[in-house]
C-alpha cells in the first residue's frame, strides 16, 4: 500500500513506504527493551518538511511508531530528528510529549539556539545532539559550528549523535575524539561489510571505541549495510548475515556501550523496505546470550536515555 505523504508535499520518485504489519518476531526482547534509533516523518500538514531537505518521505507519525513500538514488545523508544525537518524539531518534541515518559529524543540544532530553547528541549525529553557528515543527506556545518554546540549541551548531560561512513572517520578522528562529550555512532559508522571484520578499515572504528571509553555504537541497521539482503536460508530468520560477525564484534568486545534500534520507518532505502519483525529476529545472532541481550535492549539505553530508571539510580542520587 503506498502511504502518503500531506501537506501539498511530494513523496521522492521512487520512494519505498514502510509498511504496517511487519511478521512478528520469534525473538521475544526482555522487559525494559528500548528501540533505540527510529525517526517520525510529519505529517506534513501539520510539521512541514523543510525547504532545504534532500528527500521527502511518506508521513510516518507518532501514533505508527508506537503501534509499531508495542506489537515488537518494546517499551520505549529513542527518537531521532530525521533530516528532512532540518532543525525544526517541532514533530520530535510532540512525540516525545504524548508517549506518556515512554519516548527520548535526540535533536538537531543550529547555532542560533537559545539557552531557553535548549532547556524547553531537554524538559521535553531530549538527551542528545545529532551530527550528520553524511554527504549525501546533508549540507556541511562547519566543524566550530559544530564544538560550540556541544559545549553547550555538555551542561545538560547531553550526549552527541554522529553520522559518518568508514571511509571518512580518519578525516573526522580528531574532531570527534574533541567532543567534550559522551559520543554515540550511528550503525558502527557504516562498515563496508564486503571487506574483512578483522581488516583495517574496520579495526580503525573498533580502535577509535577503544581508545576512547566515551564513544558507544548503535549495531543498527543491516538493512543498510548488507550484501547478501534479507533472504533467509532453509527457514531460519537469518538476514542480513554478512552483517552479523560486524555487529557481533562490536557487541562482544564493548558490552556496556552497545545500542540497538529499528530505524523505522527507514529512509532513504533503494532496494528494499525490511520487515521490522524480521529486524528484531536479527538480535540474538549478534548479541547471542542473554546478558549480551539485556545489556544491548535495557540497560545501556536506560542508563544512557533514563538515568534516573537505571540501578542504583536512587542510592547515586541519595
Amino acid at each position: 500500500m503506498s502511504r502518503p505523504t500531506t501537506g501539498n508535499f511530494t513523496k521522492t520518485p521512487g520512494w519505498l513506504d514502510w509498511y504496517g504489519a511487519p511478521t512478528p518476531p520469534r525473538f521475544k526482547v526482555p522487559p525494559g527493551s528500548v528501540d533505540a534509533h527510529c525517526h517520525v516523518f510529519g505529517p506534513g500538514w501539520k510539521f512541514p518538511y523543510a525547504p532545504e531537505r534532500k528527500y521527502t518521505p511518506c508521513d510516518a507519525t507518532k501514533e505508527q511508531l508506537f503501534k509499531l513500538r508495542d506489537r515488537l514488545g518494546f517499551e520505549r523508544n529513542v527518537i531521532v530528528q530525521a533530516t528532512c525537518h532540518g532543525a525544526d524539531n517541532s514533530a520530535l518534541v510532540d512525540a516525545l510529549k504524548t508517549s506518556g515518559g515512554k519516548a527520548r529524543g535526540v535533536a538537531t540544532v543550529k547555532r542560533a539556539v537559545t539557552d531557553q530553547q535548549l532547556q524547553e528541549l531537554h524538559d521535553a525529553g531530549v538527551r542528545g545532539v545529532r551530527f550528520n557528515f553524511v554527504k549525501r543527506l546533508v549540507d556541511f556545518t562547519p566543524k566550530d559550528e559544530l564544538m560550540e554546540i556541544a559545549s553547550r549541551i555538555a551542561p545538560l548531560g547531553w550526549h552527541v549523535v554522529i553520522y559518518f561512513e568508514a571511509e571518512d572517520l580518519p578525516e573526522l578522528w580528531d574532531f570527534f575524539t574533541s567532543l567534550p562529550a559522551t559520543v554515540v555512532v550511528d550503525h558502527m559508522g557504516r562498515p563496508n561489510v564486503s571487506k574483512p571484520v578483522d581488516g583495517p578499515e574496520f579495526d580503525l572504528f573498533l580502535k577509535f571505541m577503544r581508545e576512547n571509553e566515551n564513544v558507544w555504537s548503535k549495531v543498527s541497521c543491516p538493512e543498510r549495510l548488507s550484501l547478501t539482503g534479507p533472504r533467509a536460508l532453509d527457514g531460519e530468520r537469518d538476514a542480513y548475515r554478512d552483517v552479523v560477525p560486524f555487529a557481533r564484534k562490536v557487541v562482544e568486545t564493548f558490552p556496556d556501550r552497545v545500542l540497538w534500534g529499528t530505524d523505522w520507518p527507514h529512509p532513504n532505502l533503494k532496494d528494499h523496505m525490511p520487515d521490522d519483525g524480521l529486524l528484531v529476529d536479527f538480535i540474538p545472532h549478534i548479541a547471542p546470550t542473554s546478558e549480551l541481550q539485556k545489556k544491548l535492549l535495557v540497560d545501556n539505553p536506560t542508563r544512557l536515555y533514563w538515568p534516573e530508571l537505571a540501578p542504583g539510580a536512587a542510592s547515586a542520587g541519595a
